[in-house]
């Protein structure tokens, strides 16, 4: 069987006092589109960790402490012809020096028929 990949969900973890920024600049370059709706996203709450390292400029924390941060993991399907563009603007309002963003390849329901 072949499989043409023609979305994909993009999850993205966020700080919750910035999550509105980021699944705005999300859906404006063009991801959470489904049918006729758009901004169409999920969110689920999450504690995030990390050490920043000696060479790390953190927006949250300090180097070499461990940190917890509450956060929402947002979500939002994506054209395959959108990503590059939705992953700039991610990158480009997020407040963490190195975002984490999974980019998983999303199955089309036509092909189980």
């Amino acid at each position: 069987m072949l499989i043409d990949i023609k979305k994909v969900k993009i999850i993205v973890t966020v700080p919750l006092k910035n999550v509105e920024d980021v699944r705005k600049a999300m859906c404006e370059a063009g991801a959470g589109v489904i049918g006729n709706y758009s901004f169409c996203t999920t969110a689920t709450k999450s504690i995030g960790t990390f050490i920043p390292n000696e060479n790390a400029k953190p927006h949250i924390g300090k180097k070499g402490k461990l940190e917890f941060v509450k956060e929402d993991k947002l979500e939002a399907v994506c054209d395959l012809s959108n990503v590059k563009q939705v992953i700039t603007k991610i990158r480009e309002v997020h407040h963490y020096e190195e975002p984490t963003i999974d980019i998983v390849p999303l199955l089309d329901e036509e092909i189980f028929n």
